[in-house]
């Protein structure tokens, strides 16, 4: 059975579940997404990842500030969906609207839940050192990712995987999964079940200061740290190439054998101590310039052993 559907999503992650919804018979009635926002030099107002999607596929699309006004509200239950779809929207969505679609709000969740709820879960698993991750498929209510789950995927989490490469290979099984629950509830056999009462970790947003590299700490932690942070914000330290302290992003590393002072170069390949154990750095990026692989850094700036990072 084709369902009338509400999509409500903003960032790059939300795209492919929006464009596989589009392929899969259901009526987009409607797109919800946050609003145009200054971006770059200029400043120029730049349009959502799922606004510029929703434009190409001629999609009716809405931008709200808030949906807790009357207006709103009337706005939302014109659609007459049945169901709502939300991908990383960026908004609450209040009670009165969680209770329109007949169906229910969907909202598909980058997390093994009730293992990190909130805003950077794909981050905090790697930061912590989780084995996998993953996206669930949640009935959605007022509590903060809180709703029941109906269905999961997993990946694991490999000690070469970044932050980066996590979002997109999530963001796909997400889409995959979605349109697998659409399928199920426009059939009537999409079970939920309550999450557990332990386990519940809250994915905090990044903040700048969690960034800098500690190098005291064990080459492991230091590693899930660099690659749950990669490729935004980057983790980063500091280093002098000959004109005082210059900022330094990290973006991927691998263990390494040896020891030393931690944040001290042991050799030429960019290897570091570490508080315990060493990491051979990779790929980075200097301020004002693009990311390259550590080899091709080191042809323009060589460093010696003993060279402190801090």
């Amino acid at each position: 059975m084709s369902l009338r559907v509400i999509f409500m999503g903003t960032p790059d992650f939300a795209v492919p579940t929006l464009s596989a919804l589009i392929g899969s018979g259901h009526e987009i009635v409607a797109c919800y997404t946050r609003a145009p926002a200054p971006a770059g030099r200029g400043m120029a107002l730049k349009l959502s990842p799922v606004h510029e999607a929703a434009n190409r596929f001629s999609l009716p699309v809405f931008t709200p500030s808030s949906l807790t006004s009357e207006e709103a509200l009337q706005i939302f239950r014109s659609h007459k969906a049945d169901v709502a779809i939300v991908v990383a929207y960026g908004m609450l969505l209040p009670k009165a609207i969680l209770d329109v679609p007949e169906l229910g709000c969907l909202n598909l969740h980058a997390s093994l839940l009730p293992r990190w709820r909130g805003a950077a879960p794909i981050q905090r698993a790697i930061m912590a050192g989780d084995h996998e991750t993953g996206v669930a498929v949640m009935k959605m209510e007022e509590g903060l990712d809180t709703g029941p789950v109906a269905m999961v995927e997993r990946l694991a989490i490999t000690p070469s995987l970044t932050a980066g490469e996590a979002h997109d290979r999530l963001s796909r099984l997400g889409a995959d999964l979605m349109i697998r629950a659409l399928a199920a509830l426009s059939r009537g056999t999409l079970v939920f079940m309550p999450q557990a009462q332990t386990g519940v970790e809250y994915a905090k947003k990044i903040k700048n200061d969690e960034c800098r590299i500690d190098w005291s700490k064990p080459a492991h932690a230091i590693l899930h740290h660099i690659h749950g942070l990669s490729p935004f914000p980057g983790a980063f330290c500091f280093a002098d190439f000959g004109k005082g302290p210059e900022r330094l992003k990290i973006l991927r590393a691998e263990a390494c054998d040896g020891s030393g002072i931690a944040g001290t170069l042991l050799d030429d390949t960019l290897s570091i101590a570490c508080g315990t154990g060493a990491l051979r750095i990779l790929d980075l990026q200097r301020a004002g310039s693009k990311p390259m692989a550590a080899e091709d850094f080191l042809r323009g700036v060589p460093l010696a052993r003993g060279r402190v990072l801090s």
